[in-house]
């Protein structure tokens, strides 16, 4: 019995074997096909191929574990973590990190290229052994040790975010020891004898005046927004400055009341302010700390930005709210799409760039490269197939909204406060429209004090330009030359011309053609739109006349002068037909200062025109006047009645002396829009300013990179010390050396990209292009309009560029040490540390230079003629001695 149970038992034994091989088998084969292994990765090409890589593995020998028990090569041996076998592979997941959960998917029969090696592990232990191995309760007990620690590390994070929330009023701040460092040197170089010297220096003389009458609330004309000058004079304002100093010419001392510091303080706060601006810019474009910092400092070190900063300039403003608003930019398109990130950086790069573009209009072209970059990013977000449609409309729509809208609302609210604050007439409002003036308290209501307001026969009316140049329709004794230098003759009649003064030679009288006696009645004959006329010269009682005859300056245009025969025997064309061209808001009555007319000359239906020429000697330098036989409404032949009274005697002596003895009484003023003022004022700041005469410290842009000429802000009436606007001459050179490093950099990096030759890695070259982008086109478009320019123009005008000149240059020099880092290996490291030095010592000389040439800064200390001339490093540096006398 014994014997037959034992060898029962044996072949139940063996029985089991072959069956667990078996099983062995097929779990092989399902693990290969099915469930996730955390050990190994590899991919199948095909079911066929990797049931041909299965049965090569099963028919290997397999080796043996530190268990003692055989087991497949491409799969876990046993469970133990200390089996030689269990170390990570390469591209594996470490068994003892803690696994983070992921969704469970139903296993296909067939791996795919993306599903990773099941492990059969855990299957085969649990049918192989009853009870768990020694190293199988090693390992339960080592991940019951790790479970354990990590529950234990997480209790202690809730405890420790549990305490925090427990202090609700509890404070995080973190100092920028860069920023602050930064911003303290520029603070002590910039305040540094604020006041000094006490004497009105440069343009301190215009925008002193212009603060002055905001003090006063006079009406002033400037070509430049008003938000920098606004600014200042609130400031002063609250300094106790009342408005009453006259700035009469530069040099001239301030007297003691003036607040001088309290005047310079804005400028001088916001040049301090750029450094750590720069340096906050830098990190934005993905710059490192140095090199960020090494911005900062360069600020710190240029002459032409310390100087700019230090009087009544716009320019420290400028550029502070142009990088300002460019890094909250670069910020705003990293941000999270509806974020408070995203929020806060958008509306302050949006009311920054506005700002800039309030203060000169130069800064509408920082507002140019922020759409530049936007559009560039958008582009971008179209391969983002993790962006929808919807989400890619919600971007340029919002972005149309905030950099469009908020903008626009600073730019009008400037203006709002500026038209509320200056409501009082002053010598600049001539240049503006009738009804303009007639806004202003004691403007041009001084002179239309109780004048009729309707158009009639026998009106006395001055005719004024409406828009472009002011000037009034007028005429004289003189005539025209019986022939002209090209040999064209004239009628020789008299001249008839625009004048830009008030005259009493602009008086006109309106007068029917069938009706001789002047005289306004108890029943006025009212001028409507349509009717026939005459205007009569009320000085010399001549009619205005045109006839087929060449205009002197423009050919192409009929002649007008005021008729008198001087035997010549041509018939008189004294007949004008009136058009009022804004009828449907003011009606088809004449009416005074309100109604735009245009006046038609009945025979050759030629209109009134202000040609915009300027007569030679004879015709005393005047304006020409012509008539075009253009059908085209033109703003040069649209003008308005400006002065205006009705005749009251026939006498013409009588008539003339009332024209010359008629007073002035100023009344209140009249009323017009808020949207009418700033349109006419935008139309005479953009198109109808007047250009700056040729000056002698004035500079083409082409010679501005190199620093060629300078400015002679200031000299001291008693000696040689002098205030003269250069830059830093090794910082200048070199960052326009840095410009043409990058332009070659970028070419080449292109060319070797087209060829798939990738030089630099992608990371490096994705902050190429973002510096580019940022820096390389702020410069260009800061750069190249002003060769398009007809104006007079100034060093001071490059100094937007300049800045982005810098900021590249920075990048350049960081980017420089990049390239000798990754190529420059073994003993080529001393390459790298030779740049370092190069560039401490090029630091050195920054300092040196800045050092030398900062009394031209200051103008505090007193300077000898051969100080002076020491300083004179290139032949177009005009310095100044004392009496101006220049140093030749």
């Amino acid at each position: 019995m014994s014997a037959t149970y034992t060898n029962t038992i044996t072949q139940r034994r063996k029985t089991a074997k072959v069956r667990q091989q078996q099983q062995q088998h097929q779990w092989t084969g399902s693990d290969l096909s099915g469930e996730s292994n955390e050990r190994l990765h590899f991919r199948s090409r095909s079911t066929n191929s990797m049931q041909q890589q299965h049965t090569a593995i099963s028919n290997s020998p397999s080796p043996l574990c530190c268990n003692g028990a055989r087991a497949l090569t491409m799969l876990n041996c046993c469970v133990d973590v200390n089996c030689h076998l269990n170390a990570p592979l390469r591209g594996s997941v470490n068994r003892h990190t803690t696994p983070t959960p992921t969704p469970t998917a139903t296993p296909t029969p067939v791996a795919t290229p993306k599903q990773v090696s099941p492990s059969p592990t855990s299957d085969r232990s649990r049918s192989l052994s009853p009870s768990p191995s020694p190293s199988r309760s090693r390992s339960l007990s080592c991940q019951k040790h790790i479970n354990k620690n990590s529950a234990g590390a997480a209790s202690a994070e809730e405890r420790k975010t549990s305490s925090a929330s427990s202090q609700p009023f509890t404070v995080n701040l973190s100092i920028d020891l860069f920023s602050w460092t930064l911003f303290l040197l520029a603070f002590g170089t910039r305040f540094y004898k604020l006041a000094t010297p006490p004497h009105i220096v440069f343009d301190e003389l215009h925008y002193g005046k212009y603060i002055s009458m905001y003090m006063r609330n006079i009406f002033f004309f400037d070509q430049h927004p008003p938000l920098g000058k606004q600014l200042i004079a609130g400031l002063v304002s609250l300094a106790g400055y009342d408005g009453n100093y006259t700035f009469n010419r530069i040099g001239e001392p301030y007297s003691p009341e003036m607040p001088i510091f309290w005047f310079r303080f804005l400028p001088a706060m916001c040049g301090s302010l750029l450094a750590p601006a720069v340096y906050n810019l830098l990190l934005e474009a993905k710059l490192s700390r140095w090199s960020s910092a090494l911005g900062g400092l360069l600020v710190v070190l240029d002459n032409s930005l310390l100087t700019q900063s230090r009087f009544v300039l716009m320019e420290s403003m400028l550029l502070l709210a142009t990088t300002v608003g460019i890094a909250c930019l670069l910020r705003f398109q990293r941000s999270r799409l509806g974020s408070l990130e995203w929020f806060f950086s958008g509306t302050t790069a949006a009311v920054c760039l506005g700002a800039a573009g309030t203060v000169k209009y130069v800064g509408f072209l920082a507002l140019g490269l922020a759409f530049y970059l936007m559009c560039r990013h958008l582009w971008q977000q179209l391969y983002d197939a993790g962006l929808t449609d919807r989400q890619l409309w919600m971007h340029a729509i919002s972005r149309l909204l905030i950099f469009v809208g908020i903008p626009l609302a600073v730019y009008v609210g400037v203006f709002y406060v500026h038209f509320k604050t200056l409501h009082r007439a002053g010598p600049h409002d001539s240049i503006m429209t009738s009804a303009f003036q007639a806004s202003l308290d004691g403007g041009l209501a001084s002179i239309t004090k109780g004048q009729p307001l309707a158009v009639v026969h026998g009106s006395q009316i001055t005719l004024r330009h409406t828009h472009g140049r002011t000037c009034w329709l007028h005429s004289h004794a003189a005539v025209y030359p019986v022939r002209y230098p090209d040999k064209r003759g004239s009628s020789h009649q008299q001249q008839v011309t625009c004048y830009s003064f008030k005259d009493v030679n602009n008086w006109w009288l309106v007068k029917r053609p069938t009706k001789e006696n002047l005289v306004v009645g108890d029943e006025p004959d009212i001028i409507r739109h349509g009717e026939i006329i005459q205007l009569v010269h009320g000085i010399t009682s001549r009619a205005l006349n045109s006839h087929d005859v060449a205009a002197a300056m423009t050919p192409q245009c009929q002649e007008v002068s005021c008729y008198i025969d001087y035997e010549i025997k041509m018939a008189g064309e004294l007949l004008w037909r009136v058009e009022i061209l804004n009828r449907d808001s003011e009606g088809d009555i004449w009416h005074a200062i309100k109604s735009e007319v245009r006046l038609v000359h009945v025979s050759t239906d030629a209109c009134l025109k202000f040609s915009g020429r300027q007569l030679p000697d004879w015709g005393f330098n005047q304006h020409e006047v012509v008539a075009d036989r253009d059908k085209g409404i033109h703003e040069d032949a649209i003008w308005n009645v400006e002065e205006h009274r009705y005749t009251q005697t026939e006498d013409h002596r009588e008539r003339e002396r009332q024209m010359l003895t008629a007073e002035m009484i100023p009344t209140k003023r009249t009323r017009i829009s808020f949207w009418a003022k700033l349109l006419e004022l935008q139309s005479k700041m953009l198109f109808q300013s007047k250009s700056v005469p040729s000056h002698m410290y004035s500079s083409m842009p082409h010679e501005w990179p190199l620093m060629d000429k300078g400015i002679a802000y200031w000299l001291d009436s008693q000696s040689s010390a002098q205030i003269y606007l250069l830059g830093n001459i090794l910082l200048w050179y070199t960052a326009t050396m840095g410009i043409l490093v990058y332009a070659g950099l970028l070419a080449f990096y292109a060319m070797r990209r087209q060829r798939l030759c990738f030089d630099i890695s992608e990371q490096e070259w994705q902050r190429f292009v973002l510096a580019g982008d940022t820096f390389f086109m702020g410069y260009v478009m800061h750069y190249l309009p002003y060769f398009c320019v007809d104006r007079t123009l100034f060093l001071h005008n490059y100094l937007p560029a300049f800045v982005f000149k810098l900021l590249l240059l920075c990048f350049v020099v960081e980017h420089l040490d990049y390239l000798l880092r990754r190529f420059c290996t073994g003993r080529g490291v001393h390459l790298v540390r030779l740049y370092r030095l190069m560039l401490i010592l090029w630091l050195v000389g920054v300092l040196s230079i800045f050092s030398k040439f900062i009394p031209f800064s200051y103008g505090a200390r007193q300077m000898t003629l051969n100080e002076v001339r020491s300083l004179r490093w290139k032949d177009t540096w005009d310095f100044v001695l004392h009496k101006n006398h220049h140093l030749y």
